[in-house]
């Protein structure tokens, strides 16, 4: 009866209530607006917490990267020539050495503020790339079924989508990257670079503004793992959703529940992508080098630079730095895709 009354009521000459119509068209722009900025809070949040906690081990991997630090630990580590082949424990255990030896000993020579080269220009990049990244990945997501004529929640828009945040990431921060890699190249000693402004300067002077896309068609290579992570975590995500009951629980912890179980799909999606694409990594940091003494870049194309590492020094050193990339990237994935969905999902609860 309750019901049937209030229909008649509003059915009436009585001014309508706001219910439906009123309620629901603000609800829609509200959530579309929040959403957009959810994208740039969520992201720029999560990577700046994560780029300061993690600036060390960034500061490690760039440099296990490139071959500017395969010095006397590298040599004392590379077999005799009748010693072909290292076992698999063995050249594990030289790795994790290496990997700590030259992180203790970035403290030891340059002081704490080395653990930290390059960070200005990680922060600065953070917010523009996850804001980048975040929106056009939400944006994609939302438009391309309507392009495509498909389901929300195919596999084919989750790719395009993560290949599309990749791409355009990529193409607007590399400036950023590559002046960010050249400051933890640059050796105590021999500095070539003051600052972020002289660095950029010095690449503008010498090497034009092409210098600051050096490794960009690598970036666009490296749109393989973004896809990788992105197609995974959603994958993911869904039997999490259709397997565990994230609603039984409380409120406050439900939202902690869900967030650990989303920062988990989101470490481990990443953790996988890493593996699989890794080496893109070790070819794009090369290719952002800075000019040899002659002034000649000693990585000129991808090719180019991945048959020369192999010929080189192995095919091992591909994968440099792989450890340091993992205890870095694995972590702050799932802090910023985790802060992210949470950020969502109480913007469009209110």
């Amino acid at each position: 009866m309750q019901t049937v009354v209030r229909k008649a009521g509003g059915a009436s000459g009585e001014p309508l209530p706001p219910t439906l119509p009123t309620d629901t068209v603000p609800d829609r722009v509200n959530t579309s607006s929040l959403g957009s900025w959810s994208h740039l809070i969520a992201g720029a949040t999560g990577g700046m917490v994560t780029a300061i906690m993690t600036s060390p081990l960034d500061v490690l991997r760039t440099r296990l990267q490139t071959d500017y630090y395969k010095t006397q630990s590298s040599t004392r580590l590379t077999p005799h020539p009748n010693q072909i082949r290292q076992s698999f424990v063995r050249s594990s255990v030289n790795h994790f050495r290496e990997t700590f030896g030259i992180l203790f000993s970035i403290h030891r020579v340059e002081g704490w503020r080395g653990l930290f080269k390059g960070l200005g220009p990680s922060l600065t990049g953070v917010v523009p790339a996850s804001a980048v990244k975040f929106y056009t990945y939400g944006n994609c997501k939302r438009l391309l079924p309507e392009v495509l004529g498909c389901d929300k929640d195919t596999t084919l828009v989750h790719a395009l989508s993560a290949a599309c945040a990749g791409i355009a990431t990529g193409s607007a921060t590399n400036p950023i990257w590559v002046v960010k890699t050249r400051l933890q190249l640059d050796k105590a000693g021999a500095r070539r670079y003051k600052n972020s402004l002289d660095c950029t300067q010095q690449i503008l002077r010498h090497e034009g503004p092409k210098g600051l896309y050096r490794g960009l068609t690598a970036s666009y290579l490296g749109s393989i793992e973004t896809t990788l992570h992105l197609v995974m975590y959603e994958r993911i995500k869904g039997l999490i959703a259709t397997k565990v009951d994230l609603e039984g629980a409380g409120p406050e912890s439900n939202h902690f529940v869900q967030g650990l179980a989303l920062s988990g799909a989101s470490g481990l999606s990443k953790m996988v992508a890493c593996l699989i694409a890794y080496p893109h990594e070790v070819i794009r940091t090369r290719l952002r080098q800075a000019p040899m003494a002659d002034g000649r870049q000693k990585y000129t194309s991808i090719l180019q630079c991945a048959r020369l590492i192999l010929k080189e020094e192995g095919m091992i050193a591909l994968y440099g730095g792989l450890t340091a990339h993992l205890l870095r990237t694995v972590p702050s994935a799932a802090i910023t895709i985790g802060t992210y969905e949470l950020v969502l999902k109480v913007l469009e609860r209110q």
